[in-house]
Order: structure tokens, then C-alpha cells, then sequence
């Protein structure tokens, strides 16, 4: 009986690279099961571009059909640089923990800062976004994924404390006492790009505290309820903040973002003053379409693929296999 087992495990398990008969490689089931849903994507690839840019000629001939306002044209958004923005709020992803994480969980928070740069390279006021604390190996990692050193970001290997001055910087992360309330655009607010499922609590409010920063979270539980955990996405984070830069509440800006499966509701009790509270005064205010999709990547804010646990952001996997950034 035990045999029969061993040999049905082995059936199930490993096959022989058919492709290269003098090979040794053995692939599992799943392993090929993966690989044939890449290569079905690849190939679906130019179909699927070709139905998303026919799709917005359709949008764009409706809306001059009934007169809307286009708002800008993504070519105008594609050219506008973080340097020529009238926002001026500054957003940095500390990355002195990568090397705390394995190489999937170091994928899931590069994809999720990619997520952001796609987003704000199209925001009609892009947010100033940085990128510090990168060891030599991150930077090699980074190297190999997406030519992100040409990215409108500004990089610096140094720390962020080295960077800024302590007394501008906010740490973002969910077990801080303290709760944000307006943003300033003389403080600099780090998300702690780290998806450890778990397996490092409370390490960014350590680190804060270690670092004799100042440190917040979310006003989460002043406005709203969850009916599953208060789990947030480096990348909604980002969006939260973008939206409220474009004028919306925090009440309006985090209903824009995270998504209806978190069941969030906003609290019944709330005074009507509340809920009009503006957390930052934007100079401009936009559309909400602009800054809703990368449509260029197809890439969309509420993409259940990749989630932070701690909004530091520290990142821990939650439901639907996000990596989460929990901003409470």
C-alpha cells in the first residue's frame, strides 16, 4: 500500500522535461500547470491591448457624444513630471528591510511600488515619490525588474533619517497610538515596503521608535467599520493619499480604494461636519477618473493580486493572498 502511494505521490509530482530528453529537469505538475498559464497569457497579450485600446476609442466617442469633459490626455500625463507637479506632498517606500524577505515576498512589494509609479506617472498632480534605503543587494534585484532606476522617482541608497530631517518625517503604520489627521506638505510620510507574512510584527513601529521618528496611522477606525480585517495594499495606501491630495475626504478617498469584498462601511453615528472634513488643500482638484487605472499596464487600483500588511506598511499575506500594508 505504501508503495502504491510513493508511486502514485511520484506520478503527481514530477515529470520529465519532454522537451530535452537528455535533461534531468524534473517539473511538477503545478510547476507545469503555472508555466502554461504564462505562456497563455503571453500569447492572449496583444489581444487583450488591442480589445482595452478599442474599448477606450468606444469611452472617448461616447463622452464627446454627450459632451463630458475629457479631462487631460494621457499623453499630456505621460509627459508631466513629479518636478513640474503643483503637489508637493512627499511619499517615501523605505526598502532598508528587503532583505528581510524571501524573493517572493520581496516580488509582491516591488510589484505593488510599481503599481504606484504607473499610477502616479498618470495622476494629473503626481505625488513626490522616493525610494530609500536600498542595500547593494536590493539594488541588484531592482536592477533586474522593469529599467526602475529610470523611473521619475527619486532613489537614494542612504536611509531615510539621512535623507530628511527627523523632525519631517512620519512613519506610517498601523500600530502607532497616533492617528493622521491633515496632511502637511513640509512632512515626509514613509510606507515601510515589506510584505512578511506575519512573521514581523510590529516591525516597522519598532523601527520608528528605534529611529526617534514621528509615527501615525490611518484614521480608519474614526470613520468607518470593517467587517473583515483593516488590511490595506502598499498601493492603496498610495491611492488613499493621492485622492486625498486631489481634495476628496479621507471618508471619500478610502470608499474610492479599498475594495467591497473588506465590507467597509462608514459609521452611522458620524456627524455630517465629519464626514466633509478636507484633509489637505489641494490646489487643484480633479477628476476621479484620472487617477482611477493604469490603463497603459492594465492595472488597477483594487487589484486583489498583491496586498501590505503593515501600513508601515508592514505586509503580511491576508485575504485573497494579498500582501498587506495594514494603515490603520
Amino acid at each position: 500500500m505504501a508503495d502504491d502511494k510513493l508511486h502514485e505521490s511520484e506520478n503527481n509530482e514530477m515529470i520529465m522535461n519532454t522537451d530535452n530528453p537528455s535533461s534531468e529537469t524534473v517539473m511538477s505538475k503545478n510547476k507545469l500547470k503555472k508555466l502554461a498559464k504564462r505562456q497563455h497569457w503571453l500569447e492572449m497579450k496583444e489581444q487583450r491591448r488591442a480589445k482595452e485600446k478599442l474599448k477606450r476609442k468606444q469611452k472617448i466617442q461616447q463622452a464627446k457624444e454627450s459632451g463630458r469633459d475629457l479631462g487631460p490626455s494621457r499623453k499630456l500625463l505621460k509627459s508631466l513630471k513629479m518636478s513640474d507637479s503643483t503637489c508637493k506632498l512627499k511619499i517615501c517606500f523605505d526598502l532598508s528591510m528587503a532583505d528581510e524577505m524571501t524573493h517572493e515576498e520581496f516580488s509582491k512589494t516591488f510589484k505593488q511600488m510599481h503599481r504606484c509609479y504607473s499610477i502616479n506617472r498618470r495622476a494629473p498632480a503626481p505625488l513626490q515619490l522616493y525610494m530609500t534605503g536600498y542595500s547593494d543587494s536590493t539594488k541588484q534585484k531592482m536592477l533586474t525588474r522593469s529599467g526602475c532606476f529610470n523611473w521619475d522617482v527619486n532613489f537614494n541608497s542612504l536611509p531615510h533619517t539621512e535623507v530628511f530631517k527627523k523632525e519631517d518625517i512620519v512613519y506610517l503604520t498601523s500600530d502607532s497610538p497616533n492617528v493622521i489627521d491633515k496632511l502637511d506638505n513640509d512632512k515626509v510620510y514613509i510606507i515601510g515596503a515589506l510584505v512578511d507574512h506575519n512573521r514581523l510584527k510590529n516591525f516597522c513601529y519598532n523601527k520608528a521608535i528605534e529611529d526617534n521618528v514621528e509615527h501615525a496611522r490611518l484614521p480608519l477606525d474614526l470613520y468607518f467599520n470593517f467587517k473583515t480585517r483593516k488590511v490595506l495594499t502598499i498601493d492603496q495606501v498610495y491611492s488613499i493619499f493621492l485622492r486625498v491630495t486631489q481634495g476628496k475626504s479621507w471618508i471619500d478617498a478610502v470608499m474610492d480604494v479599498v475594495p467591497k469584498r473588506k465590507g467597509v462601511e462608514v459609521k452611522e453615528d458620524l456627524d455630517e461636519s465629519v464626514k466633509e472634513i478636507v484633509p489637505y488643500e489641494a490646489e487643484t482638484k480633479f477628476k476621479n477618473e484620472a487617477v482611477n487605472e493604469d490603463s497603459s499596464n492594465g492595472i488597477q487600483t483594487n487589484d486583489e493580486d498583491s496586498s501590505c500588511d503593515n501600513f508601515h506598511v508592514q505586509n503580511n499575506d491576508s485575504d485573497n493572498n494579498e500582501e498587506k500594508s495594514d494603515p490603520d
